[in-house]
């Protein structure tokens, strides 16, 4: 299942990727969502629907969790659900920048067997599936072998960097790099481009959901800020941050930061 499962989403995201490219990022129609929860604009919604009317005509009995649809407790019910973020970096998008991203995942369970990370402007496909290794373009990813924190590139924010996040509030000296969507963050750590990434606020599962298979196929460690693997389709859909990087990196990155 898994991998018929992730035909149906590289198909997807590659239609996502022409609706989204049919509007001009910085003359789509935009606003602000109630509440501080971001900006959308007409490109998330038209994606969404396109998403929606595809993926669950062809499994309807599959839940769905996305970030530009009203959720339902109908989810928790279901023992697969699809998990979506139509446009992945939404800024990014109305900037007219290319580092925004579909990001799609099946879990089951509450965890993840399908994801594709997909960089329309960009002609980047990352996937995976259980078991079957993760690929970008067809080529295989391998995390950064890297085992000096000092010495690495780290995709991290700016608020995890707070000398409040660290163990005797000694931020490590590594090379601090940032990209605006999430998904597009963990997989280039899959890929080995950067040598690991954290993000210590909440994160919305739809952000992190294919990614962390991503992660995890390529062979790198991904769990949240406390060591915890993260699990999927939850009542309140967030993970308590995330932690991801080689075996070394990762490890050197949860010693040092302050306990949760």
């Amino acid at each position: 299942m898994p991998a018929t499962d992730l035909e149906l989403l590289i198909d997807a995201a590659r239609a996502a990727g022409k609706v989204a490219l049919g509007y001009a990022g910085p003359q789509a129609r935009r606003w602000d969502k109630p509440d501080g929860a971001g900006p959308v604009t007409e490109a998330d919604l038209a994606v969404n629907d396109l998403l929606h009317d595809t993926l669950r005509t062809a499994r309807p009995d599959y839940g769905w969790l996305s970030e530009e649809t009203e959720d339902s407790d109908d989810r928790l019910s279901r023992e697969r659900v699809f998990i979506v973020d139509p446009i992945d970096g939404t800024r990014s998008f109305a900037e007219g920048s290319s580092t925004w991203a579909h990001a799609i995942a099946v879990a089951e369970r509450g965890v993840v067997t399908a994801g594709v990370v997909y960089l329309p402007k960009r002609d980047l496909m990352y996937v995976a599936a259980t078991g079957q290794g993760a690929t970008v373009n067809g080529k295989p990813l391998k995390p950064s072998q890297t085992h000096d924190l000092d010495s690495a590139e780290i995709l991290a924010n700016r608020p995890s960097m707070a000398e409040a996040n660290w163990r005797g509030g000694k931020i490590p000296s590594f090379t601090r790099a940032y990209r605006p969507s999430l998904a597009y963050r963990m997989a280039t750590v899959a890929e080995g481009r950067f040598d690991g990434m954290i993000t210590l606020h909440p994160c919305w599962e739809w952000d992190i959901a294919a990614g962390e298979l991503i992660l995890r196929e390529a062979g790198a460690l991904c769990t949240d800020k406390t060591g915890a693997t993260p699990i999927f389709n939850n009542a309140h859909p967030t993970i308590n941050g995330l932690v991801a990087g080689g075996r070394e990196i990762h490890s050197l990155l949860r010693a040092g930061l302050r306990p949760s």
